[in-house]
């Protein structure tokens, strides 16, 4: 917070400096690693770093601004902007092999969980049979008991929906529940990013981020999803085209897996790399 402050100080004294605002731009980005993801800290960020390259060309042209930017877009998986910050970070420093490696890191992800989503992580057909035959509505837990906590804090009833009736935005009030047929990490270890299937539709992908190294789910794991976050994404750079839909969970402490809510302990801070100004 300190960061922060010291950072915006500096601003007020020149609002022209791109420097200053850089600045501000990378201690809001990691005090909203630190802070539990506010997102609100991280519209600070990125404004911070839009006043970079509205009011100094020279530091808009600095790479290390178009690597550390997508670091952001990347966590609210923005994968479009994502991609052109790597790209662009690249092309004004060819000799730095990081973007480079950032960008076909996540074409990569990309290309491989579209690939699962689309063959159901590859799970034989008698097998995933056998598996959704033996989900039931008591692996909703709490879920479906009427003891599910919502945001306010108060005791809700949620409605058993099918993945196939989400609407994109925020379903409150319902909750869905699949069988896992596939699990798919990164070597950031920020988040995990699973696939599940109900009987009536096709299979979604599932990112949970804050969760400590050692969690995750297994194939053919029950999991309860209340008041999922639903976005379609279209994904389209240089050339590759990538389109899925996606859940966006904050905590393992939101999922109720194999009928059981997850512990404290599943819980960790995610943490962020960035690299300074160069000089």
């Amino acid at each position: 917070m300190d960061s922060v402050r010291q950072a915006k100080l500096a601003v007020q004294m020149n609002v022209r400096d791109g420097r200053s605002w850089y600045t501000l731009g990378n201690a809001c980005l990691l005090l909203f690693f630190n802070t539990g993801q506010n997102l609100s800290i991280s519209q600070q960020a990125l404004s911070a770093y839009a006043q970079v390259e509205k009011v100094d060309p020279t530091a808009s042209c600095n790479p290390d601004l178009h690597l550390n930017r997508p670091t952001l877009y990347k966590y609210e998986e923005n994968y479009m902007e994502t991609l052109e910050g790597f790209s662009r970070a690249a092309t004004l420093d060819p000799t730095w092999p990081e973007p480079q490696q950032c960008q076909q890191q996540l074409l990569d992800f990309l290309k491989r969980l579209t690939s699962l989503l689309e063959n159901k992580g590859k799970v034989k057909v008698k097998k995933l049979q056998s598996m959704l035959g033996s989900l039931h509505p008591s692996h909703l837990g709490p879920c479906g008991d009427g003891r599910y906590q919502g945001s306010s804090g108060q005791k809700v009833a949620l409605e058993h929906r099918l993945l196939s009736t989400l609407q994109p935005g925020v379903n409150t009030g319902a909750v869905v529940l699949g069988r896992v047929v596939f699990s798919l990490t990164t070597d950031e270890k920020v988040l995990f990013t699973f696939g599940p299937v109900d009987s009536k539709g096709p299979c979604f992908a599932v990112t949970v981020y804050n969760m400590v190294q050692s969690w995750g789910v297994l194939i053919d794991d029950s999991v309860a999803l209340p008041e999922p976050h639903l976005r379609h994404h279209h994904v389209q750079h240089q050339g590759k085209s990538f389109s899925f839909a996606g859940i966006h969970v904050e905590t393992p402490l939101l999922l109720v897996v194999n009928c059981k809510t997850q512990g404290p302990g599943t819980q960790a801070a995610a943490t962020v790399a960035y690299r300074v100004q160069s000089e």
